[in-house]
């Protein structure tokens, strides 16, 4: 396992990071085989671990909190995110002084753990002033509720607002960033990463999979079935729908992809997660098994060194800063700049 600095924080986490998403009521529902998936992954190397609140309503914190309890919490860089809607109360979301400090102690509570190495607004908020954001989460640190804090799937322009607010007014500012990023989904190298770069930011990419496109499961001639999980199938049915234009564009690449894997002596998810792991602007790549087959085909790709030969003819299938299907860019959930509302007068 390769560990790298987390941006300029003086930390060092992992290449991959165990992403939690999957464990409770989104995936896998067994609480005792979920603990024994992350105790696999702490015993290969992997010491960075993400979940949210958001994630089967606060079961995946549950769960982690269970599987670090017994002495295994201190050597683990433990994140966690908020910011999406966590219950019908219309203030129980976003990123307010009042919800950031009472979603802080939900997590603390249900991770069983005092401290948050890593806190993360799950979105920007468009209704929150950025200092308000930045103010309640310097608080936080200076309370020792955080060590740190960063943001998700945030545009470039939004990341260096951030940064030039904390400067100017005294606050601490956005440490990493979580953006999506795979074989299919290269928007962010555009403009995101070179940012991050520049201002000393760690950036823990999520999706290295492509939600599944990138496993081999998804090649001509076979039925696109979706994703295992009944809740991600409900609710992300439309980036599995075999009649869309976008998605035979993604499944024409996926083919290309894992021909290209097969080639070269690799699964197609060795290829993903190398490649995903191979940008210097990447820290760590998250990866959210299901089950422990998953995690298990996840970290044969730690060893994995993808020439240059093979990365020009990864470029050829999907060029540097395209994204095959727009939609996989997550923009829809992280700004209104794109809504018709913001285009037109």
């Amino acid at each position: 396992m390769d560990y790298r600095p987390l941006g300029r924080t003086g930390v060092n986490v992992s290449q991959l990071c165990l992403g939690a998403m999957m464990l409770g009521a989104f995936g896998n529902t067994d609480h005792e085989d979920s603990v024994k998936i992350i105790h696999r992954a702490l015993d290969a190397g992997i010491n960075f671990v993400d979940t949210a609140d958001f994630y089967s309503a606060g079961e995946s914190e549950v769960i982690v909190g269970k599987a670090l309890a017994g002495g295994r919490r201190d050597n683990v860089v433990l994140a966690t995110k908020a910011g999406l809607p966590f219950g019908e109360d219309v203030n129980q979301r976003g990123t307010s002084r009042r919800w950031l400090t009472e979603a802080v102690e939900g997590s603390l509570r249900r991770l069983g753990t005092d401290r948050i190495d890593l806190f993360q607004v799950h979105r920007l908020d468009p209704a929150v002033d950025i200092d308000e954001t930045l103010g309640v989460l310097s608080d936080l640190v200076h309370a020792g509720k955080i060590r740190m804090f960063g943001a998700s799937t945030v545009p470039a322009s939004g990341i260096v607002e951030a940064q030039w607010t904390a400067d100017r007014r005294g606050r601490e500012r956005f440490r990493t960033e979580q953006p999506p990023y795979n074989l299919l989904t290269r928007s962010i190298e555009y403009d995101v990463l070179p940012t991050c770069e520049r201002h000393g930011m760690g950036v823990l990419t999520y999706s290295p999979l492509a939600g599944g496109w990138l496993t081999g499961a998804y090649r001509k001639g076979r039925e696109v079935a979706g994703p295992g999980s009944e809740v991600r199938r409900s609710r992300f049915a439309a980036l599995y729908d075999a009649n869309s234009a976008a998605n035979a564009a993604k499944l024409e690449a996926a083919d290309a992809l894992a021909a290209l894997a097969d080639e070269s002596g690799l699964t197609l998810i060795q290829l993903a997660l190398a490649f995903a792991t191979r940008h210097p602007a990447v820290t760590s790549a998250i990866v959210g098994p299901r089950t422990m087959d998953h995690l298990d085909s996840y970290l044969t790709a730690t060893d994995v060194h993808l020439t240059d030969d093979v990365l020009n003819r990864i470029d050829e299938i999907v060029p540097p800063g395209h994204t095959v299907n727009v939609t996989d860019n997550m923009w829809n959930s992280a700004t209104t700049a794109l809504e018709p509302r913001a285009r037109r007068r």
